[in-house]
């Protein structure tokens, strides 16, 4: 009796594939570079003060911090201690239930993100959305939209921060 052997990719399929993992790869090394030389900021760094940044009182709880960017909470405590040495930010108790932790942007975080972003902003311009027109945006977000919702339908036991990061909005 035969038994029945995995679906290999197709020759199309394979293509696709190496693309999606060379754009997984490669990006976020390129973003990780630019924002070092322009703003001696990692990546992980930077996300975490643009997400300080876009909230009304520049405040938000780690474990939420943490979920925005996908690490586990003790990397983003690590590093929300990091910035507060480099003055980018403050740790404060949360004022709705002290068990929680609060990251708030300092003036001067606030500053080194409004410095990075232009760049950083024009360099994902011209990695991604240069190359697109219109159709291609709209096709963009939509195969982005199904492989996330595709990893949110996994059974593979992802990180919690992971999970609750890509569930749906």
């Amino acid at each position: 009796m035969a038994t029945e052997g995995p679906t290999w990719l197709t020759a199309d399929e394979m293509r696709a594939w190496r693309a999606l993992h060379a754009v997984a790869v490669v990006l976020p090394v390129a973003l990780e570079v630019q924002l070092q030389r322009d703003a001696q900021l990692s990546h992980l760094e930077y996300y975490a003060l643009a997400g300080l940044s876009d909230r009304p009182d520049r405040t938000m709880r780690l474990s939420d911090l943490a979920i925005l960017t996908g690490a586990e909470l003790s990397r983003i405590s690590h590093l929300i201690a990091r910035l507060e040495k480099r003055g980018l930010v403050l740790r404060r108790p949360d004022p709705d239930d002290a068990r929680y932790t609060n990251a708030v942007l300092t003036e001067q975080g606030w500053e080194k993100v409004r410095l990075a972003a232009p760049a950083h902003v024009a360099t994902v311009r011209k990695l991604l959305f240069d190359g697109l027109d219109a159709a291609g945006l709209r096709d963009l977000q939509n195969v982005a939209d199904r492989i996330v919702a595709a990893l949110g339908a996994t059974d593979l036991p992802l990180p919690a921060t992971i999970r609750k990061a890509i569930r749906p909005q």
